[in-house]
């Protein structure tokens, strides 16, 4: 990184919103021993979703096999299916997904399609690991793109096979997403008659300005009515995930989205920053065929030839001690990292399965650009989906690639994904996961203790525990990416 580069992440840092005050992390950030910490969160990476291994070119056959000696004695998993159908396509978005449109009963027909696409492939994944069928499930999710663009009978029809087919309990969550103008107040009575009790809905902003530049064509009063449609109809958990840093966000934008929240009662509520790093380049999320719009260099400079304006780096520390800091003081707890609930309700179930140092069990992604992943392998399934569905229908499993871990990456990466549930890392639980390892010796106790150094961590060796600070907790993907 030449000059020019340190000084403009710098700058960038330290210009702020003046009717704000400095986050915290200002001074952390700006000190010259933490300049890694500095350089990757100006690279802009998403770093906890995908946990990848660090030995490359795993057979995705090696990968099934792992993943059904694990499923063989296992706590409750999170399954998941992937619905890629959207309406539009947001210009931050680079998920896999796939536009439908035309007539309402034509684009109903294509969305119905996906679902079975998605069920074939779930056959092939029953056939293809044998514990499958029997495992558990703790959480089910129906993610996207936009699965509630789905007609109640392929809605019906994709429920009823999970559940006839999977290791479902009465303890099993179901959770379906959407988006707010497709979440309307008759799907919602399907999904409620369906089982489902809980609903995501990505709203990224209640501001209408942001809305429109982000490519979205629902308005903040619209986010609210689906809010009020859930609460009505007697959801369990209702959460919205909400984005800073966008385009022409500002800081006050972000802290009237925290108070809709507030006023609304929401149970939970996901906050992301704008990531315009392709996913790929690090494998810690999954990305499609096509950039984002706003990733397309020439179109971010018409933009910022326009008078369109880009948050700076302070500016989007700014927003998100805004949400975090006015989140828990409503009464929210964050648990994983960005992911805030209600407290008493504890935290997202799916997220808790993965990563929460006690569990960190296996997960299944069926559909278009999943992830899924034991504790000594992962895989994403084919992004193109055109090979997807060619795969599916010619009976082949599309896992386009698989990662496993070394035994030292293993212990590093349950470390990792503890670490980012913000809980104290407990060395009780790493030496039952990892007998003969402990957290208090070499290599980790140096590690540790160089971040106690930094004011990011907290080691108590007679309580055998490491806890992030309010800067490390901040700094978490940061962190987890870069010292450990």
């Amino acid at each position: 990184m030449t000059i020019v580069d340190e000084n403009a992440e710098l700058a960038s840092l330290r210009e702020l919103d003046p009717s704000y005050p400095a986050p915290t992390v200002l001074s952390v950030l700006g000190a010259p021993r933490n300049r890694e910490l500095l350089d990757y969160v100006a690279r802009d990476p998403f770093g906890a979703h995908v946990f990848p291994g660090d030995l490359a070119d795993h057979p995705p056959e090696r990968f099934l096999a792992d993943l059904a000696d694990q499923l063989a004695d296992t706590a409750p998993i999170h399954l998941w299916s992937y619905i890629p159908t959207c309406s539009y396509r947001c210009r931050f978005c680079q998920y896999p997904t796939v536009l439908i449109a035309g007539e309402p009963a034509v684009a109903a027909d294509r969305a119905a399609r996906w679902v079975d696409l998605n069920i074939a492939e779930a056959r092939l994944w029953l056939d293809r690991v044998p514990t499958l069928a029997a495992a558990p499930v703790g959480e089910f999710n129906v993610f996207g793109g936009t699965p509630s663009l789905l007609p109640a009978s392929a809605i019906r029809r994709l429920l009823g096979f999970y559940r006839e087919h999977f290791g479902f309990t009465p303890d099993t969550a179901i959770r379906f997403e959407g988006d707010p103008s497709s979440l309307t107040a008759e799907k919602l009575e399907t999904l409620a008659e369906l089982g489902v009790t809980k609903l995501s809905c990505g709203v990224q902003s209640f501001d209408d300005r942001v809305l429109a530049q982000s490519g979205r064509p629902h308005t903040g009063a619209r986010c609210v009515e689906f809010v009020r449609d859930a609460q009505r109809l007697g959801f369990a958990w209702i959460s919205v995930d909400l984005m800073y840093g966008l385009l022409d966000q500002t800081v006050d934008s972000v802290r009237r989205d925290l108070a809709v929240v507030v006023d609304t009662g929401l149970t939970a509520v996901v906050c992301t920053k704008l990531h315009l790093r392709p996913y790929a380049e690090t494998r810690t999320g999954v990305a499609g065929e096509r950039p984002a719009a706003w990733q397309i260099p020439a179109y971010r400079d018409r933009l910022a030839a326009e008078g369109h304006r880009w948050p700076t780096l302070g500016e989007q520390y700014q927003m998100r001690e805004v949400l975090t800091d006015g989140l828990v003081d409503a009464g929210y707890v964050e648990h994983p990292t960005m992911y805030f609930a209600r407290a008493g309700l504890g935290p997202e179930t799916w997220k808790s399965i993965m990563v929460d140092q006690d569990r960190q069990e296996a997960e299944v992604a069926i559909g278009l650009g999943g992830s899924s992943s034991c504790r000594t392998s992962e895989a994403i399934t084919e992004v193109a989906w055109g090979r997807y569905a060619a795969a599916v229908e010619s009976g082949r499993l599309p896992l386009a690639s698989a990662t496993s871990f070394s035994p030292a990456a293993r212990e590093a990466r349950a470390i990792r994904m503890a670490l980012s549930t913000l809980q104290p890392l407990r060395d009780r639980l790493h030496r039952a996961r990892f007998p003969g390892s402990c957290l208090l010796d070499e290599p980790w106790l140096g590690r540790f203790r160089a971040l106690a150094e930094r004011g990011l961590v907290g080691v108590d060796e007679a309580a055998g525990t490491v806890t992030l600070t309010r800067d490390g907790r901040t700094l978490v993907e940061a962190i987890i990416n870069t010292a450990l």
